[in-house]
C-alpha cells in the first residue's frame, strides 16, 4: 500500500472528483474528523423513516377528569403504513430504533371559571410513558390551554406501539372540548 501526502485535491474544471471504485470501502480512521460543515452533503445519514402524523378532530365533552385516547384519526401522512388512523389511532413502527414522539392538544372550557386542569399523555403499549400538564390552581387566568409533549422512545419494530392520550378536569360547565392538535413521530436512530 502506497501513501500520498497532500494538502488539496481538485478535479479538473468541469468535472467530479471520483475516490475509489465501485466495491472499494473508504475508511476514516479512529481519531480523523471528517469535516462536512460548509459542504453540500447529498447521500449521507439515515432516513427518518418510518414516520406519521395525524390531526386531532374535536372531541366535545370527551369526559370529565380521566383519561381518554386522543382522536387522532386525520393522517398528514404516513410513510410505512404504520399508523392506525381508525379505532386503535395507534403508530407501531415496522423498523427497530429510538423514536422521536410528538403530540398537542388544545384543550377549550368555554370560560374562565371552568377550566381546571388538563394533560397530554403519550402512552407506550398501552401505559402512560410520558406526560404534559397545565393546572390552574383555581386562579381561573384563562379558559384554554395547549400542552405540547415531545420525547424519545425506544420501539423494538414489530410489537411497540405509542397512542395520545388527554386529560381534562373541568371546574364547571358541561360545553368544553379539545381540539386543534397533532400526534406524530418519526426514527431518528436505529
Amino acid at each position: 500500500m502506497a501513501t500520498l501526502f497532500v494538502d488539496k485535491l481538485d478535479p479538473q474544471s468541469g468535472t467530479s472528483l471520483e475516490i475509489g471504485t465501485s466495491g472499494d470501502t473508504i475508511t476514516i480512521p479512529s481519531g480523523a474528523t471528517l469535516d462536512l460543515s460548509n459542504a453540500t452533503q447529498t447521500g449521507v445519514g439515515g432516513t427518518m423513516t418510518p414516520a406519521f402524523e395525524a390531526t386531532l378532530t374535536q372531541m366535545t365533552n370527551p369526559g370529565d377528569a380521566t383519561f381518554f385516547k386522543g382522536n387522532y384519526n386525520t393522517e398528514v401522512y404516513d410513510t410505512n403504513g404504520c399508523y392506525d388512523p381508525s379505532t386503535n389511532q395507534r403508530f407501531t413502527p415496522t423498523v427497530a430504533g429510538k423514536y422521536f414522539i410528538y403530540q398537542s392538544a388544545n384543550f377549550d372550557a368555554q370560560g374562565i371559571s371552568n377550566f381546571g386542569s388538563c394533560k397530554i399523555a403519550i402512552y407506550k403499549n398501552g401505559s402512560s410513558y410520558r406526560q404534559s400538564y397545565f393546572d390552574e390552581y383555581n386562579n381561573y387566568y384563562s379558559y384554554a390551554k395547549t400542552p405540547y409533549l415531545g420525547t424519545v422512545v425506544d420501539m423494538n419494530g414489530s410489537s411497540d406501539y405509542v397512542e395520545g392520550y388527554c386529560f381534562f378536569n373541568i371546574i364547571t360547565g358541561t360545553a368544553y372540548r379539545v381540539t386543534y392538535g397533532v400526534f406524530g413521530g418519526y426514527k431518528i436512530i436505529t
